[in-house]
């Protein structure tokens, strides 16, 4: 990240904010019923969705810093004019975000790159893929049992990322899932001088820990996690991974298989990035989940 360059963060209409009653008028009655839903109820702001409170404490850091280094484009499927009431929404909400593409039951996946977007977040499984295969780190948001809007108000954003097949290539995690556990940690062991390639989460990252460079390092409201299943010795070639990149976490939790939602919420995770299901599923018991389908364990 330059002097000058924005963190770009692209999220869907629906990961933003709750539209499950829109969403379910329109299953039920169509495209025509939902235009006239939204229409009706343009001037009614929408709940807060998966996403909404770490989009919030994204857009904060832009009044801490006292410049532009955040921006949040908003995607949606819907069309411009069923997607006022969003725009109004975002006025409502005090979240400053100006630049959008309504597609009109498009994929909106499409100018997430155009948006020389960082990271996609969506509801919509497909268009994370998508995003994925155009090189963009991307997630599918997992249903909270509830949202919070207080949440949003607490400055500090904390983001944890699991690290095979997320921040790292799922090198490792084919021998894992292909060979067993014994032969992974072998397999660590031996190479633990070599660097991991990087994962889809990578770039993301790197321009994550460029932000956090802006503030002094006792005053910095961005903290980050590595919560991994990895243990000894498999740590150290991450570690000497994340060392070649120049680039710091501010925990790492070598798990060593242990389940990691009592982690995260003490860690208290605004968002946790994982490429399994079922530790997003977990995961979203307690904090925001962003499933990423990458690597062997989701073909």
């Amino acid at each position: 990240m330059t002097a000058e360059a924005l963190l770009t963060v692209a999220i869907s209409s629906r990961a933003l904010f709750d539209l499950d009653e829109s969403n379910r008028v329109y299953e039920e009655e169509g495209l025509e019923a939902y235009r006239r839903y939204q229409i009706a109820n343009e001037e009614q702001p929408l709940a807060p969705g998966e996403g909404y409170a770490l989009v919030k404490k994204l857009l904060n850091i832009n009044e801490m810093l006292g410049k532009h280094r955040v921006e949040v484009i908003l995607l949606s499927r819907n069309s411009a004019d069923t997607g006022l009431r969003i725009f109004n929404s975002i006025e409502a909400h005090g979240l400053d975000i100006s630049r959008a593409a309504f597609c009109g039951g498009n994929p909106p996946y499409r100018y997430v790159r155009a948006f020389n977007s960082d990271l996609f977040l969506s509801t919509q499984a497909e268009d994370v893929q998508r995003a994925l295969e155009h090189g963009i780190a991307a997630a599918t948001l997992m249903a909270r049992p509830a949202i919070s809007p207080t949440s949003a108000e607490v400055p500090e954003l904390r983001i944890a990322f699991d690290g095979d097949a997320v921040l790292f290539s799922d090198e490792a995690e084919q021998v894992f899932q292909q060979q067993g556990l014994e032969a992974f940690s072998a397999h660590e062991r031996e190479r633990r001088d070599e660097t991991l390639k990087g994962g889809p989460f990578r770039a993301f990252l790197s321009a994550l820990h460029a932000l956090q460079a802006e503030f002094h390092v006792d005053e910095c409201p961005i903290r980050t996690a590595l919560v991994t299943a990895r243990s000894a010795p498999a740590h150290e070639r991450v570690i000497r991974t994340l060392r070649a990149w120049d680039v710091r976490l501010d925990e790492s939790l070598f798990l060593g298989g242990m389940e990691k939602t009592e982690f995260l919420s003490a860690f208290g995770a605004d968002i946790f990035f994982d490429d399994q299901p079922i530790h997003c599923e977990r995961a979203s018991d307690a904090v925001a989940a962003g499933h990423v389908p990458s690597g062997v364990t989701n073909r």
